[in-house]
């Protein structure tokens, strides 16, 4: 039998979403009659690029930089969650509840923290909304990496940095099982919309074959409603590369105001 590589390694946390996530992919390889093949180890580069692909996630900035025309889009998740609905999410741009500052254009000369400068919601979609605020290519006094959005929120909460965008998605995941990671944290502003992370597969897979998968993935959380409920996610909607452009829309916004860098 055929061994896939099928992870969902975008959203591991809480515990529960894990879980949930690991329910519907064993469901998804039932209905398909295939094995997954062990990942551990793989970086998440390893897994989006890996011949044996059958399904994972990816954010929207590296499909259309990094990935563009090596991989093939699947879907994207229509999430019915706080600021996430129909194929859609945003960056909540978060600040500490106690900080007296209460407009983006107060945090000028801050301290920011992203989760990476290949991330649409933690860097992209932070960039576009503060390119108008930004003065001489610059609106941070410096701006620190902290490698994921959860430790982006740590650094708040300890007052590491000041100010950090947080896809709307996991913030909605914590705020309902882990609320302690939001505790003390406020939203500033709201970024413009943006698509949802898309599944991928690998770029050999047939039109015929992508399409049985979506109806799999799709199948499977009509029948584990569970599932869905925890994940907010009660379909996939068909997509293609092209719903992700406005992600460059937003970096050549941005770059056009002169700030290209997020600093």
């Amino acid at each position: 039998m055929t061994q896939h590589i099928a992870e969902l390694q975008m959203y591991t946390a809480p515990e529960p979403v894990h879980q949930a996530n690991e329910r519907w992919l064993a469901r998804i390889l039932e209905h398909l009659g295939g094995n997954r093949r062990d990942a551990d180890g793989l970086s998440l580069p390893d897994v989006w690029l890996s011949p044996h692909l059958l399904l994972t996630q990816t954010c929207g900035y590296p499909l259309m930089t990094a990935l563009c025309g090596k991989v093939r889009v699947l879907g994207r998740p229509r999430y019915e969650l706080p600021d996430s609905s129909g194929g859609n999410h945003c960056s909540l741009i978060l600040a500490r509840t106690d900080d007296a500052r209460r407009t983006l254009a107060d945090f000028r000369g801050s301290r920011g923290v992203i989760n990476g400068r290949d991330s649409n919601s933690g860097m992209n979609l932070l960039r576009h909304r503060l390119a108008p605020l930004q003065r001489d290519g610059r609106f941070f006094a410096r701006v620190g990496i902290s490698g994921s959005h959860r430790e982006s929120l740590r650094w708040l909460r300890e007052d590491l940095a000041d100010l950090a965008a947080i896809d709307s998605v996991t913030f909605a995941f914590l705020a309902r099982h882990a609320a302690e990671e939001v505790a003390g944290l406020r939203v500033i502003e709201r970024s413009a919309l943006s698509p949802t992370l898309p599944y991928i597969t690998s770029a050999t897979v047939s039109d015929q074959q992508a399409e049985a998968l979506l109806q799999a993935m799709n199948q499977a959380l009509r029948e584990l409603p569970e599932v869905a409920e925890i994940l907010g996610l009660p379909q996939v909607l068909p997509a293609s590369e092209s719903d992700y452009q406005v992600v460059l829309d937003y970096q050549r916004e941005a770059e056009a105001l002169g700030y290209g860098e997020l600093i």
